[in-house]
């Protein structure tokens, strides 16, 4: 097992870091940013996950390499963090969160094509349980419902093609592709966002906001202009098991469905809007089915010759059939990088989950809890080893629970704290500037 777990973290550096062969060479010239425009001239900044879209402006550290017809895009993070989660539910961790990426396009009959692969060692590097992280909850360990962890990325975050093309001076269609990849339903993924680039954990609203972005089967067709795009999904409403480096496909087929409309007022703003149909997310309640529902707007200003302010309001909110409850988040996160050195981060949470959910035995499972999170933290870029941009930074937490909650956390406010080390691909390139290819 160790041995697997080194060739994989590896791999993710190595991927992370781009090729150590002369074709490097290529990543340290200068070319405008429209090289790497995709159909309309929509720039490849505004690329989130799947086929979701980010403000123009968003900063990108990425690695970029020409191959002949073909441009090669690898990105990634890698987390050294150790985590420490206090109060009666609290525990503590020494773990790597990490994921690498790595995009591959070129022409193709008027159009573009993607090839998109994206790994995570973290079935490895933290665990099957995850890492600690409370009020969390979602997903399942051992049979039971993981709470107050966050569970770990799959093995194969993302295998998938996209292709879009335009049929008119201002109009595109799309098709998305994907053995294992994101429907259109949520907001940008948490790992992609900007607003939580620095942030090595993740939001407690995970599972009412971007909990399908790793889904293991997806169609999705959209059609787009230079300023909106209105898409559909087909898709595979099951989470992923515990057995995070297979593929879920055993006795699944694609049984659900998802809309969503993004539009880019402007190149700092980016606002969305979706509705989900999720058919037996949960294998521990496979006769429990939900609508999701939920809006984002993203945005991302400049600060000074170097630095950038990005920021997301998030609100997702899950509706399970026969319920008739409305189950509500909102996130608001953002991180104020001064200078390309020096970054701020923050994130505020409020969500509504249920004894179930949390494991809360004493009391009847539909009993619900309002919960809110507030975490603060700093980083600071150190160096930069292999190509590889070095940070370090701290993430302090506070937790708020209700009275009824207090006997099994320990305290009305239990916190946490992280420390972490961080890398990934030096530079950064942002809509509408010069691109360095680094």
């Amino acid at each position: 097992m160790r041995s697997i777990l080194s060739g994989w973290v590896a791999a993710a550096l190595a991927l992370v870091a781009g090729p150590p062969w002369p074709l490097r060479a290529q990543m340290d010239m200068q070319h405008p940013m429209e090289m790497h425009a995709g159909p309309l001239g929509i720039p490849e900044t505004r690329m989130g996950s799947g086929t979701s879209w980010l403000p123009d402006a968003s900063p990108m550290h990425a690695a970029h390499i020409a191959l002949g017809d073909w441009t090669l895009m690898v990105h990634g993070k890698v987390f050294f963090q150790y985590d420490w989660q206090g109060g009666s539910r609290g525990s503590n961790q020494l773990g790597i969160v990490n994921w690498a990426m790595a995009v591959a396009s070129r022409p193709l009959g008027g159009g573009q094509l993607q090839l998109r692969g994206m790994v995570s060692a973290e079935p490895g590097t933290i665990g099957s349980r995850g890492y600690p992280l409370l009020v969390q909850s979602g997903e399942s360990y051992q049979g039971a419902p993981l709470h107050d962890r966050q569970h770990p990325h799959d093995l194969f975050m993302e295998l998938a093609a996209l292709y879009e093309r335009p049929v008119a001076r201002d109009l595109g269609i799309s098709l998305y592709l994907a053995p294992v990849g994101e429907p259109a339903a949520g907001p940008v993924a948490f790992p992609h966002r900007p607003s939580a680039a620095d942030d090595p954990l993740a939001p407690i609203a995970h599972h009412w906001q971007d909990g399908t972005h790793i889904t293991f089967g997806v169609v999705t067709a959209g059609a787009f202009t230079r300023s909106a795009k209105l898409e559909a999904s087909w898709f595979n409403g099951r989470e992923p098991d515990e057995i995070r480096t297979n593929f879920d496909y055993t006795g699944r087929r694609l049984d659900s469905y998802s809309a969503r409309l993004t539009v880019n007022p402007g190149p700092r703003w980016s606002v969305s809007a979706w509705y989900a149909y999720l058919r037996s997310p949960e294998g521990l309640n496979p006769d429990e089915s939900l609508h999701r529902i939920g809006a984002s707007a993203l945005t991302t200003q400049p600060v000074g010759t170097k630095g950038t302010w990005s920021s997301g309001l998030i609100y997702g909110a899950n509706d399970q059939i026969g319920s008739g409850r409305l189950v509500s988040s909102v996130v608001l996160e953002s991180t104020f990088d001064l200078d390309g050195t020096n970054a701020w981060f923050g994130r505020a949470e409020y969500v509504r989950k249920s004894a179930a959910e949390l494991v809360i035995p004493a009391v009847p499972p539909t009993t619900e809890y309002d919960l809110g999170a507030l975490a603060l933290g700093y980083q600071r870029t150190v160096g930069a080893v292999a190509g590889l941009a070095v940070g370090v930074g701290v993430r302090g937490s506070l937790n708020f629970v209700p009275s009824s909650l207090e006997a099994a956390y320990g305290s009305r406010t239990p916190g946490g704290v992280a420390i972490y080390l961080q890398l990934r691909p030096a530079g950064a390139r942002a809509g509408g500037m010069k691109t360095s290819h680094d």
